[in-house]
C-alpha cells in the first residue's frame, strides 16, 4: 500500500508525541521554546494534512483512521503535562477535563454513527474551537519565557493563554452539545425503527 504525503504528516505528528514530552522536561529557555516549536509544528501539521488530501484528493482510510488519534494524543499530552506541572491548576484544571472529555466522547459518538454510515461533519464554530484550543496551549507552553515577550501591565503569555482556553472550553460545550444531540436524535431514530 502506497502512504500519501498527508499520512506522512499525519504519522510524523504522532512521533512528535514522544519528542514534546521529553522537551517539556528541559529546563530553562529550552524547556519552553522546544515544546513551543514542536506543538506549534504538530497544530500546523494538522491543518496541513487535510488541506493537502483535499486538495490533491488523497483522502484515505488511514487518513481518517490516524488524524483523529493524532490530534487528541498531542492535545491531551499537552494539557496532562501542564496540569502536572502547576501551569494549569486549581478551578483551571476544569477547563482542561471539559476540553479531554468531549474529545473522548466525539470519538465515542463518531464511532457509534459510522456504524450506520453517517458523517459527523466538522462545524466552523468547531474550527474555531480548535484553532483557539491549539492556540491556548501553545502560549502556555511558553512558560516564563513567554511571560516575558508577552506582557502588557497584568496580561502576560499565561494569563492569555488561560484565558482563551476557558474560551475553546466554553465552545467546546457548545459544540459538543450539538454533536451529542445529532448522535442521539439518530439513536432514538434507529430505536424507533426496531
Amino acid at each position: 500500500m502506497k502512504i500519501k504525503i498527508p499520512n506522512y504528516l499525519t504519522i510524523g505528528r504522532i512521533i512528535i508525541v514522544p519528542i514534546f514530552v521529553f522537551a517539556f522536561y528541559l529546563p530553562g529557555f529550552y524547556g519552553d521554546l522546544i515544546p513551543f516549536v514542536l506543538f506549534l509544528v504538530a497544530s500546523f501539521t494538522d491543518f496541513l494534512d487535510g488541506l493537502l488530501a483535499r486538495m490533491f484528493k488523497e483522502e484515505s482510510k488511514l487518513g481518517e483512521l490516524l488524524d483523529p488519534i493524532a490530534d487528541k494524543i498531542i492535545v491531551a499530552t499537552a494539557l496532562i503535562l501542564l496540569v502536572m506541572d502547576g501551569t494549569i491548576r486549581n478551578y483551571e484544571v476544569i477547563a482542561a477535563i471539559i476540553i479531554l472529555t468531549r474529545e473522548i466522547l466525539i470519538s465515542g459518538l463518531r464511532e457509534f454513527l459510522a456504524k450506520g454510515q453517517i458523517k459527523l461533519p466538522v462545524s466552523n464554530l468547531a474550527k474555531l474551537k480548535t484553532f483557539l484550543q491549539m492556540f491556548s496551549i501553545a502560549l502556555l507552553l511558553t512558560g516564563e519565557t513567554g511571560n516575558k515577550l508577552i506582557n502588557f501591565q497584568d496580561y502576560n503569555a499565561q494569563t492569555i493563554g488561560m484565558l482563551l482556553l476557558w474560551l475553546s472550553a466554553f465552545l467546546t460545550l457548545y459544540t459538543g452539545y450539538d454533536y451529542l444531540r445529532k448522535g442521539i436524535d439518530h439513536a432514538i431514530s434507529e430505536d424507533n425503527k426496531n
